[in-house]
Parts: C-alpha cells; sequence; structure tokens
C-alpha cells in the first residue's frame, strides 16, 4: 500500500491500534468491560487534585515531573533520578522503541503480547518478532531461540494482557541472562500492583541489577487515571538519561502530575481497589466455569474467556451488546474464539454472569 508520501516502508505496515469501545446505542445501562479500567474509578483525592489544577492552563507542566517522580520513589523505594514519567507507559514503550532501534533491529516479544510492541517497533523503523508461547504464557525457550544479532529490545508483558498470565522471577532471569550484548529487556508491569503470587517479579529487582534493563508501569489501571495519560519506567540512570533526550519536554499534563502525586497519597483507595478485584476475580472465574465456559487463570483485573469457536465468541460479543455489556473481543492477539471482560464492580459481575446463562441457553432452545 502506498501512501504517496516518502515514508519508512514499516509506517505502511501498522494496523493503527484500536481500543476497547465505550459507548454503543441501547437503551440499558452500559456496562464498560472492554478496556480494564478501574471500577471504583480514581481516588477523591485525586479527582480534587486535578481539578485544582486547572486554574493554572496557562502554564506549562514541570518538565521532569520532579514532584511526582520524588513520590513514586517514595512510594516504591526507587531513587527519583532512575524514574521517568510518560503519556502513559505506551509512550515509554514508543520512547524505548525510537531511541533503541534503527533499520535492521529486531523487537522480540512473546505471541499474545500488547499490540503495541510491534507497533511501536514499526513505528520506528524496526523489524517486529514474535515468538510462540506455551498455555498462554510467555516461553523462555521460544524466546530464547527467536533471538539474533539483531535483538536490540525484547518486551515482556507481566503479568500480559489478555491472557492474564504472569511470568516467574525465576524465567525472568533467565531471559536476561540470554540476552544479546546490545539488547535491553523491557519488563511491562502495568498490571503487576494486582499481583499477590510468590514467585512473580514486577522486574525491579533485575532493574536494580543491572543497566539494561527497564520496568514500565502506569497509572491507567489500579489508580483509575486512564483519562490523563500517566505512566512511569524505571531504569539504569544510563537507559533514563537516554529517553529523556528523546521525549517531549512537556509530555505530561499538569492535572495528570497532580492526580497521580495524589493517588499515591491515597493508598487505602488504591487498596480498596485492589481489594474488590481480588474478591472477584475468583469469584467470576468459578461462576463461568460452573456454566461450561473455559475461563483461563488471570492475575490481572479481566479475564479471558474461550468459548472454543471464532463465530461463538463473535454471537455472544453480540449477544452482550444486546444487554449492554460491552466486552473486548481479542481476534487482534491472536485469539479469535475468545473474549476479554474487565473485572468490574460486583453488580456489572452479576449481569455479566446473567446475561452469559441467557446466552448459554438460547443456545440450546
Amino acid at each position: 500500500m502506498s501512501s504517496g508520501f516518502d515514508v519508512k516502508d514499516t509506517i505502511m505496515q501498522i494496523k493503527p491500534y484500536v481500543p476497547g469501545e465505550s459507548k454503543m446505542d441501547t437503551d440499558k445501562p452500559i456496562r464498560q468491560l472492554a478496556a480494564n479500567e478501574a471500577p471504583l474509578g480514581a481516588s477523591p483525592k485525586a479527582i480534587e487534585a486535578a481539578q485544582g489544577s486547572v486554574a493554572q492552563l496557562n502554564r506549562y507542566p514541570e518538565g521532569g515531573a520532579v514532584a511526582l517522580r520524588e513520590k513514586i520513589g517514595e512510594r516504591f523505594g526507587f531513587p527519583a533520578e532512575q524514574l521517568i514519567c510518560g503519556a502513559g507507559s505506551d509512550e515509554i514503550i514508543a520512547l524505548i522503541c525510537q531511541a533503541f532501534t534503527s533499520e535492521g533491529s529486531e523487537v522480540l516479544y512473546s505471541q499474545h503480547g500488547f499490540l503495541m510492541y510491534k507497533i511501536s517497533a514499526l513505528a520506528a523503523g524496526a523489524t517486529p518478532v514474535s515468538a510462540p508461547e506455551s498455555d498462554l504464557r510467555m516461553d523462555v525457550d521460544s524466546m530464547i531461540d527467536a533471538m539474533t544479532e539483531n535483538t536490540r529490545i525484547v518486551f515482556v508483558a507481566n503479568p500480559n494482557n489478555p491472557t492474564g498470565s504472569y511470568s516467574t522471577k525465576a524465567e525472568l532471569e533467565r531471559l536476561h541472562a540470554a540476552l544479546p550484548e546490545d539488547a535491553l529487556l523491557v519488563i511491562d508491569a502495568a498490571y503487576s500492583e494486582y499481583v499477590d503470587a510468590e514467585a512473580y517479579s514486577d522486574g525491579s529487582d533485575l532493574v536494580a541489577q543491572n543497566k539494561n534493563v527497564v520496568m514500565t508501569r502506569t497509572f491507567s489501571k489500579l489508580f483509575g487515571l486512564a483519562a490523563l495519560r500517566i505512566g512511569w519506567a524505571y531504569g539504569s540512570k544510563e537507559v533514563i538519561d537516554i529517553l529523556n533526550r528523546v521525549r517531549g519536554p512537556f509530555n505530561v499534563s499538569v492535572p495528570a502530575q497532580a492526580a497521580a502525586t495524589a493517588a499515591l497519597d491515597d493508598w487505602d483507595w488504591a487498596m480498596d481497589a485492589k481489594h474488590l478485584n481480588n474478591r472477584l476475580l475468583p469469584a467470576v472465574t468459578q461462576r463461568l466455569r460452573g456454566m461450561g465456559l473455559t475461563v483461563y487463570d488471570s492475575v490481572g483485573n479481566f479475564i479471558l474467556i474461550d468459548f472454543s469457536d471464532a463465530d461463538r465468541a463473535t454471537a455472544a460479543d453480540a449477544f452482550l451488546r444486546s444487554e449492554g455489556i460491552i466486552g473486548r473481543g481479542v481476534a487482534g492477539y491472536g485469539l479469535p474464539t475468545c473474549l476479554r471482560m474487565t473485572i468490574g464492580t460486583e453488580d456489572d459481575m452479576d449481569v455479566l454472569t446473567q446475561a452469559l446463562t441467557r446466552f448459554i441457553e438460547s443456545e440450546s432452545a
């Protein structure tokens, strides 16, 4: 396909990212379960901070997000000078590809990894490479087999979206040990706050011990600030220095910085959101499995339901929409038989399970 402009060939290979829908024409209450958003919303303190910041919309943001970086460092125990903030972790992923790849470079990720890895690689002129997964989990051996002398970045979503699976600390360590000398391991830990598994690592321990590891995080999920586009990363001083050279000087808005800082101070609100998810995730999984549906184990704030057949998944999606429920088809991730559903409020989950019960009954009618 030709655009008529002189652009990188890889740009024209990009299939633009299609986000989960949030609106549809219906008289029923809409249950938005497509985007893994926080069902309790943002902390009231974060909302108040964002609202209070708009009185000075004529002023540029603090370019280095200094106060926010210091607050992140204080909350999680990381040196502020080794942190960078971005317009969502998506921007940081794009900056990493821009800074550390060139034509001929390869960007490696697992089979069902976040779509932005491929998009960001192609936008930077690099070659995306996908390694097969095993049982919907990142397979270290497959990733190692896919590495070449041209591999410059290896992305691992931990936990992974949309599968809900996670990689252990030992697996990340083995993967890192196999990296080419000039490659960077990027651990996308957007859903890490939800995980309590003993074998899990968000990657921060590897960052502390190595120069070539970056961990990315976000305020979009647990903290409920998706609308403000605010994420961050922890890396070595060398890597953060390079990323600061390519990021925009005012890339994080004033309301985003204010809200994120306040959200970290309202830790009880974040933990309430986590406890709600911890309670509903296994309960909903069990209820759906009891109905005969295949639901994969998840450690995030979402579940992946496998309907075994692509047409059946499409029919289930249409039925749920007729009930006012917006889920997420994941054919773009290579999972055409599945739908991903956010763990919402208790009422959301009751409506979802009741609707799926009616869908199954309709199949045999």
